[in-house]
Formats: C-alpha cells, sequence, structure tokens
C-alpha cells in the first residue's frame, strides 16, 4: 500500500494505472469487471482523485470503457485486436528504425549503444520494472533518430496505447533475456549503418513480442480453466 502523503497525485496516479494495466492485460481483472473507485482507493491507500485519472488514462488508451450511469469496466480485447495492433506497430517500429540507421548522429548511436549495455545487468537481475523503463528510453531514441517529428509523434502516441501488452509480454519466462538479443541485433544494423537489415530485425523484434504475448495469456487461461 502507498500512502498517498508519499508521493504526489500525478505520481501515484501513474503508479495505480501501470499497475491495473498489468492487471487487466494479465487477465487478473477480465473484461467486463466493475472497476470500484474507492475498492480500487483502499487497495492503494489514495484517495479517489489518482484513481479517477488512472481509470481516465487506461480508457484513453482503450483497457477500461466508462459506461453512463454504470461506471468504468474492464474492455473487452480480442487476441485478434492484439494481434493486429502489434502487426501496425512493427511497420511503424520498422520505418522508424531504417530512418534512424541513416540519420542518427553518432552521439545518438553511441547512446542507444550504452543503453543496450546497460540492460544487461537488468537481465541477470531478472528485474522486469527496470528493463520495461530501458526498454521505452530504448525504442524513444530510435524515434527521436529519424529526425521527423511527425513520425516520432505517431510511433509515441501508438507506443502509449499499446504500452500495456509491451510490458506483459515480457512477463513470459526467458522473454527479457531474449528481447535483449533481439534489441542487439537491431543496434548491430544501425551501427553499420543498414536500416534495411535493421527494420527487418525491428520487424522480428516485435513479431517475437506479439508471440511472446500470445503465449504468456494463453498458459494464464489454460491455468485458470484448470483451476
Amino acid at each position: 500500500m502507498v500512502p498517498e502523503d508519499d508521493a504526489p497525485a500525478l505520481l501515484l496516479s501513474e503508479r495505480i494505472r501501470i499497475a491495473l494495466a498489468d492487471d487487466i492485460t494479465a487477465g487478473t481483472l477480465p473484461s467486463g469487471h466493475m472497476l470500484d473507485e474507492q475498492q480500487i482507493a483502499d487497495r492503494y491507500g489514495a484517495s479517489r482523485t489518482p484513481v479517477r485519472e488512472a481509470i481516465r488514462q487506461l480508457a484513453a488508451v482503450g483497457l477500461v470503457e466508462v459506461r453512463p450511469r454504470r461506471g468504468a469496466v474492464v474492455a473487452g480485447i480480442s487476441a485478434q485486436r492484439m494481434f493486429d495492433m502489434f502487426e501496425m506497430s512493427a511497420e511503424i517500429e520498422a520505418m522508424c528504425v531504417r530512418l534512424a540507421a541513416h540519420r542518427m548522429n553518432p552521439m545518438e548511436r553511441s547512446r542507444l549503444a550504452r543503453l543496450h549495455d546497460h540492460s544487461l545487468a537488468m537481465v541477470e537481475a531478472g528485474d522486469m520494472d527496470a528493463y520495461d523503463r530501458m526498454n521505452w528510453d530504448f525504442h524513444q531514441i530510435i524515434y527521436e533518430g529519424t529526425h521527423n517529428a511527425f513520425i516520432a509523434e505517431q510511433a509515441m502516441a501508438l507506443r502509449d496505447r499499446m504500452a500495456a501488452f509491451r510490458r506483459t509480454q515480457l512477463r513470459e519466462a526467458g522473454r527479457p533475456a531474449r528481447s535483449r538479443t533481439e534489441h542487439g541485433e537491431v543496434v548491430h544494423a544501425i551501427m553499420r549503418g543498414d536500416g534495411e537489415e535493421a527494420a527487418r530485425c525491428m520487424r522480428a523484434h516485435m513479431f517475437h513480442a506479439s508471440l511472446a504475448l500470445e503465449r504468456y495469456t494463453g498458459k494464464r487461461d489454460a491455468a485458470g480453466h484448470n483451476r
């Protein structure tokens, strides 16, 4: 439980949002589940204000539906819908990395390589939260490396919408280590200035992320049916 006095409301709402998003994408909160603001507030030792903000943010990315006179419920997202989102994301990410491979300056390339090097300790420590934050920064550097503000904005908007799913796929056993290996392939292609190879590696990276999410949620659903 997080005392509200120990953190600003915005920070607390962000922590609540992430926790709820994890529960939704992991299936702990199933489709149609009513989100009771007071129960959530009690769970996190918060007032209802940061809870409302967290729910608002979840509704903005399609994880929650706010229904008139009925409150907020967990939205239904099919496996096909998730696959379609990852497919689109793969193409956006591939376009970004193709441009970045040609346009990043030496300082930007060095920053990306250093971040990748530092991620090894996160994988070895099994720190999924740290790896998830690093993963966000890794892709952000690539977006900025396009030197095209509009493309970067669109890529970030899609990433915001998919953030919970991209985080959940890291829960699959061994996925952070495999993700890091895939990142390494992307980095090496960027360092060579090989945009086409970087794009190919990025598409494969996103495809593997999609499969990891499918396997993780499939095992979760199977375990639920067996109980």
